[in-house]
């Protein structure tokens, strides 16, 4: 049963709804939605992807594979499509039914999406598992499943699930890619019929479950949101006719992106399957080290990418501290600085709040480009020209800057219970340091106590429960409570500004969110991680621990290689210069609000340590629990 193909009968150029406003008593926005902009798919699933591209376009390339040479090899439409078709024939084979679940423990390579798509055409439901899970995070994800089957990348993640298996009576099978795995599973369904497939795929509805994605979790177990191939149909479809110039670019670089955020994380398999829905060219990173990354990048050389704000962060600090090693520190900051005028002046214009930029700042801009800009944008390849940012604000100034160097960025705000995003920046208006309207189809709501509540047909069918073997409703009602705390503005854009639970109350009963101070801290080429403290405390205080290129670089410039960390993070001058950025990133709040003491640590947070769920976001209770003697030493007299 086909689907019909989201990239036909495409707009020239993007199309913009204003969002419907809904105000409360107090006169403030407090609902907005948008109307959605692609036909809701009322049959078929993910499964028909790669047979709708083989069909239409056969000799199209959708995705590109890295060759032991460095060089990528173009996969076709048809090539693809008869990949899923062999390996989907080896999964039945193996006697796997409709309705099973099958986990996949892999780091971002071609083999994940393959795999991802032959399991839907098998009629299966997959399950990612992050390849730096532990054994205990492992065991829950495929036992809370059911997972009959589960495919690891190397031999390390084989061994880690082997030693589980007595505690998994569900798992039946367990395959290896860098053993040969999916290779063998074409030539083990060879015999198997192409009807046999085709009934599989057939039997699939909109509403039938594509994927239990576990939340990461920051307390706790982790969930199974299920989520179905109608969920991300709602999502793709409306952010491929939204975001027009990433998706469809008519410009003389053709749509691509390489992706090397997490397969496992939802952010990361939306936009792999929005590539595949659009037969936009996909490439996978399996490394993000920062020489492998930019390696690949430079190979492949994308229109676009989906990062998170560390990354872009990273790229800028590495341009800076490059300009300083070369003696270029000041040139680099007003050129920064440029960048960001540029940005907002264009901002402002297309809002009509503004003439744009002047013929001086046209000129400043002309002038750096070569010398600072063009270097940003190698650094990414050389052709990117759109990024897609999530997990966290990006912030003004950043988004700014990168706009006015040539890249423009769309940041959105989600959840895995929502598909990912739920709003996304509008192309044509931005507004830098928001996370946009809704995405067409969505709608927004700000309860009363500022939390931020959606609606649409991305939201997930529910939390998986093991002993029913299905979901679990996860939504009383039309909305969905996502934990967050947010505003709308006049015109309708989200700003997110904390967690509901991460809220801190000072002894002096001041409601503090820690998420505005972290997010500005972590820009800071010197800062890894913050993390905000003082709940019932009298004044607020802050964690911080150290980012080790910018560290290596700051002791490079001042002579300090020597000098062992744990005396390091004492030094007045480190001090100095963490201190003036606690200073910058106080005058974003009140002074009841302000941090007014830090501690440096010797030592990161990190996933492996305990103190980061695998999408990096702070495990608070462990990180108090743990540093529980530093928190203390802050509020010493």
């Amino acid at each position: 049963m086909s689907t019909p193909a989201a990239v036909s009968a495409a707009p020239a150029v993007p199309v913009l709804v204003e969002p419907t406003k809904v105000r409360g008593a107090d006169g403030a926005v407090r609902e907005v939605s948008v109307p959605p902009l692609a036909p809701v798919v009322r049959s078929g699933s993910l499964a028909e992807i790669p047979f709708d591209n083989a069909r239409e376009a056969p000799s199209e390339a959708v995705l590109s594979r890295k060759q032991s040479d460095g060089t990528w090899q173009d996969v076709t439409a048809a090539e693809f499509a008869a990949e899923v078709q062999a390996v989907a024939k080896g999964l039945i084979a193996e006697g796997l039914r409709s309705g099973d679940r099958i986990a996949i423990m892999a780091r971002t390579t071609y083999e994940w999406t393959l795999l991802d798509f032959a399991s839907w055409a098998a009629g299966l439901v997959t399950v990612p598992v992050y390849p730096t899970s532990s054994a205990f995070q492992t065991r829950w994800i495929l036992q809370d499943s059911g997972a009959v089957a589960c495919a690891v990348e190397t031999k390390e993640q084989g061994r880690l699930v082997s030693q589980e298996r007595q505690q998994l009576g569900d798992l039946a099978h367990l395959w290896q890619f860098d053993t040969g795995a999916l290779g063998r599973l074409k030539t083990l369904g060879k015999d198997i019929p192409d009807a046999l497939v085709a009934a599989r795929r057939a039997a699939l509805e909109p509403g039938s479950p594509a994927t239990l994605i576990y939340t990461s979790g920051t307390t706790g177990r982790p969930k199974g949101c299920a989520l179905t191939h109608g969920n991300f149909f709602a999502e793709v479809d409306n952010a491929i006719e939204l975001l027009h110039p990433v998706f469809k670019s008519v410009s003389k670089y053709p749509a691509s992106t390489l992706l090397f955020l997490p397969l496992s994380h939802v952010f990361g398999r939306m936009v792999a399957i929005g590539c595949m829905r659009a037969r936009v060219r996909l490439g996978h990173a399996p490394s993000i080290r920062t020489e492998d990354l930019l390696e690949d990048l430079a190979g492949f050389k994308p229109s676009f990418l989906l990062a998170i704000p560390y990354v872009l962060e990273k790229v800028y600090n590495t341009g800076r501290a490059t300009a300083e090693k070369m003696g270029r520190a000041s040139s680099f900051d007003r050129a920064a600085r440029i960048a960001q005028r540029y940005g907002e002046a264009v901002e402002a214009a297309e809002h009509g709040t503004g003439p744009g930029p002047g013929l001086g700042l046209r000129a400043a801009r002309a002038l750096y480009d070569p010398l600072v800009y063009r270097r940003i944008r190698a650094a990414l390849g050389g052709q990117v020209r759109y990024a897609i940012c999530g997990g966290s604000p990006l912030g003004h100034r950043l988004a700014a800057f990168y706009a006015g160097a040539g890249i423009q960025i769309f940041e959105g705000y989600g959840l895995t219970e929502t598909t990912a995003a739920a709003t996304v920046t509008p192309p044509l208006k931005p507004r830098l340091g928001t996370v946009g309207w809704p995405l067409p189809g969505t709608a927004v709501r700000i309860a009363d106590d500022g939390e931020v509540l959606l609606s649409g047909g991305q939201v997930f069918q529910g939390y998986w429960d093991t002993e029913r073997g299905q979901a679990v409703p996860g939504v009383e009602g039309d909305w969905f409570p996502t934990g967050d705390l947010g505003a709308l503005d006049e015109d309708g854009y989200l700003t997110i500004t904390g967690r509901k639970k991460d809220i801190i109350i000072t002894s002096g009963g001041k409601n503090v969110t820690p998420a505005p101070l972290e997010d500005w801290l972590r820009a800071h080429p010197l800062v890894s991680q913050c993390m905000v403290v003082g709940d019932n405390r009298s004044f607020i205080g802050a964690l911080i621990t150290l980012e080790p290129d910018g560290l290596a670089h700051w002791r490079r410039m001042r002579k300090k290689e020597d000098v062992p960390l744990r005396e390091l993070v004492h030094d007045e001058e480190l001090r100095g210069a963490l201190q003036r950025a606690v200073d910058e990133a106080n005058r974003l709040v009140s002074r009841a609000e302000s941090i007014r003491k830090f501690t440096v640590l010797p030592k990161d947070f990190t996933e492996e340590s305990g103190h980061l769920t695998p999408s990096l976001k702070l495990k608070r209770d462990a990180i108090t629990r743990d540093f529980d003697a530093e928190i203390e030493e802050l509020y010493r007299k």
